[in-house]
């Protein structure tokens, strides 16, 4: 019998062309992160929350503290919202290309999504565990609580403070605009497009990643004032209870500060409408029916991209006679006046 050989392929070390495409790589992620204001501050509180939440969890395993490693694992959620929102600022700014279409953006919604679930879960354990303890209060040792629940405090008031304007400001993602029109005897229609990877910054909803960044940091600071509340009470009076009811405070707080965020992601991949159009489309509509040679305004369906950019598309019955680019130009205005960064216009000719 003529012996087997059998050939096994060893594995290759990683060759330098791949190690430079990998530093490459890396180097321009900190790139775009240093690039960004948000980013930067993203990164920088990043390090911080994760450090000062490893410093409340040993404290607070040693001091059978619940409040505190309650606040301890959700600040590591919120460093989980921290990482997402790094995340989501570098895939955002990838290019469209033909099979994402409208590019990355919606990266910023489902990474909202994700996080809303995580602190949900979360809140729901913290919750039950204070139950349990209202029960049965364990013996706390207050004495070494009250210095780190101030340095927590002290912490997340850096965040605040780096994260004030979550709430007031975002990024829309559109850029320049371009139209067309055509039409023959029966029907015609015209759209107005927007390149999808441009940056603005005027009047655009807040980011929601920024805006839950902030709010989960404001709700960190709230807990870390009912730590410290707790344990001054346990060191005057010997409240024991006072921890289980702070961590209850805390998971309120975790649930409150999570519910928006997720009813907002939700609506956007649901392809709820804007509700920040909810008031203004009927006065819209009214002026698109007032135009000359316009009879109705039918199938209107407007949905969210991303947080700021409203894209909608509506189909309009129009007399023969009608000048086609004159009724698309003022469309396009009116809805462009309420915030609707890309709109697509049907014109439907009709000899009523």
């Amino acid at each position: 019998m003529l012996p087997v050989t059998i050939d096994v392929e060893e594995s290759k070390p990683l060759t330098p062309v791949s190690r430079t495409q990998l530093r490459d790589l890396i180097s321009s992620i900190v790139r775009l992160i240093l690039s960004d204001s948000d980013s930067r501050n993203l990164f920088l509180f990043l390090i911080l929350n994760l450090t000062f939440g490893f410093v409340e969890l040993f404290y607070g395993m040693w001091t059978n503290s619940l409040g505190l490693i309650s606040d301890a694992f959700h600040m590591f959620f919120d460093c989980s919202g921290l990482l997402v929102g790094l995340a989501a600022k570098v895939i955002t700014k990838w290019r469209a290309n033909e099979h994402f279409t409208y590019g990355y953006v919606r990266a910023e919604i489902l990474g909202g999504f994700i996080n809303g679930l995580l602190l949900m879960f979360v809140s729901f354990f913290i919750f039950a565990e204070s139950v349990e303890r209202l029960m049965e209060p364990p013996e706390v040792k207050h004495e070494r609580l009250f210095v780190v629940s101030v340095l927590g405090f002290i912490v997340n008031l850096i965040g605040i403070f780096a994260f004030q304007h979550g709430g007031a400001h975002g990024h829309s993602h559109g850029g320049g605009g371009h139209g067309h029109s055509h039409g023959d005897s029966h029907h015609g229609h015209a759209h107005n497009g927007q390149a999808h990877h441009g940056h603005s910054h005027g009047g655009a909803a807040p980011s929601q990643i920024m805006q839950g960044v902030y709010l989960h940091i404001l709700a960190d600071t709230l807990g870390s004032v009912g730590v410290i509340v707790s344990s001054i009470l346990m060191y005057l009076f010997g409240w024991m209870i006072a921890d289980p009811i702070c961590s209850l405070f805390i998971a309120v707080l975790i649930l409150v500060s999570v519910l928006g965020l997720l009813r907002n992601s939700v609506e956007i991949l649901m392809q709820r409408q804007p509700r920040e159009l909810d008031e203004v489309l009927p006065n819209c509509f009214y002026k698109i029916r007032a135009l000359p040679g316009v009879f109705s305004v039918q199938e209107p369906r407007f949905w969210t991209l991303c947080s700021g950019q409203y894209i909608g598309n509506v189909k309009l019955e129009v007399s023969g006679a009608a000048d086609p680019r004159y009724l698309t130009q003022q469309a396009r205005a009116i809805f462009s006046s309420v915030g609707v960064t890309q709109i697509y216009i049907q014109l439907d000719y009709s000899t009523m």
